[in-house]
């Protein structure tokens, strides 16, 4: 079982100083063990959610090498979301963000259990949202405070049956804010609008996770439902075209990078759902660097051609050098490399 010492501890607290990027600094008790937030109730690994803790999840989920998650945020008692249409919801001041990474050991029979990975914590202090990484004991008793990240060797099986065998990546804390930067602060990447305008089963039953916030009272100024973007889930054709579908998918694993304000603003592609000009989605355009991630191709996107399209390369990829995202994976995503070849070949 891997616990931390104080000069771990008092390492991170210092990260937590160094990484922000403003004149003051992020006061904050960072707690060694994930248990001490008292997020859950009940045995730990069980994940059952304390009093104010609300499970989610989201229409079009990133891809992390094939992890399953279980969110849930925690607001301050009496506070509000505040209803945002374009980007993530705005949450208060106080507001943490849980989410777990997961494998079931046996997809063709969840009764075995599974095996608990990470939790990531994104907590909103007053200076901004700080990332924490906790990594979860071989017990499964326990997660700890690490911010130099780690890598554990996951067995599990699919749904077919099929035994799959890889080394699992977690991230340190700074890969964490790397990939939540939006302009110079730390954001939330999953619940906007969009991704929680979905049907959730409650212990009460199902209902709309955005209609449900509004009933228990933590969510403000929320319009009609069909006033409200929803994204497509990408791999369920019944809520979209391939159109839809593939923006989505590009949108959560690529999106929060490769937008106008994100850490690939300069790569002049941006893949955010919010972007309507074809060439700044990459189609027909030339790459602003090229160099050995470009794999010898000319094009981001060429219509009709995903095999000459630097876009797929890159999706394909697992050289870290090369692959895109550069994070949250070392395998490559089959089924969503599919579909952006669907969409990329059917397009004119």
């Amino acid at each position: 079982m891997k616990q931390l010492g104080i000069t771990t501890i008092a390492f991170g607290f210092l990260l937590l100083l160094l990484s922000n990027t403003s004149d003051s600094t992020i006061e904050i008790v960072a707690k060694e063990k994930l248990s001490d937030y008292q997020f859950f109730v009940g045995k730990l690994s069980d994940m059952q959610p304390a009093e104010g803790v609300l499970p989610y999840t989201l229409n079009s989920p990133l891809f992390s090498d094939y992890a399953e998650k279980a969110r849930f945020v925690r607001l301050p008692e009496g506070e509000k979301v505040l209803y945002n249409a374009m980007q993530v919801l705005d949450f208060p001041v106080g507001t943490a963000i849980i989410k777990t990474f997961y494998y079931t050991k046996d997809a063709r029979k969840p009764e075995k259990g599974r095996r608990l990975m990470e939790t990531r914590l994104l907590l909103h202090e007053e200076e901004g949202w700080v990332a924490l990484p906790y990594i979860w004991d071989d017990a499964q008793s326990e997660a700890y405070l690490d911010v130099a990240g780690d890598s554990k060797t996951i067995e599990w099986r699919d749904k077919k049956g099929k035994k799959h065998k890889h080394e699992y990546s977690i991230p340190n804390m700074n890969q964490c804010k790397g990939c939540h930067l939006r302009g110079d602060a730390i954001m939330p990447i999953g619940p906007s609008a969009r991704q929680l305008n979905g049907a959730f089963e409650y212990a009460t039953g199902k209902m709309n996770q955005l209609k449900k916030w509004e009933a228990i009272g933590i969510l403000e100024k929320l319009p009609a439902l069909e006033r409200i973007p929803k994204l497509a889930t990408w791999d369920v054709p019944e809520t979209g075209d391939l159109n839809s579908r593939a923006r989505a998918y590009l949108d959560i694993n690529c999106g929060h990078c490769h937008n106008a304000e994100g850490p690939a603003n300069t790569s002049g592609l941006y893949l955010d759902i919010h972007e309507s000009d074809r060439a700044k989605v990459g189609i027909g355009k030339a790459p602003i660097a090229a160099g050995r991630g470009s794999g010898g191709r000319s094009i981001s996107i060429a219509p009709g051609k995903p095999d000459a399209s630097i876009l797929v390369y890159r999706m394909e990829s697992t050289d870290p050098g090369v692959m895109m995202p550069e994070l949250s994976r070392k395998l490559m995503h089959k089924e969503g490399v599919s579909l952006i070849k669907e969409w990329i070949k059917e397009m004119k």
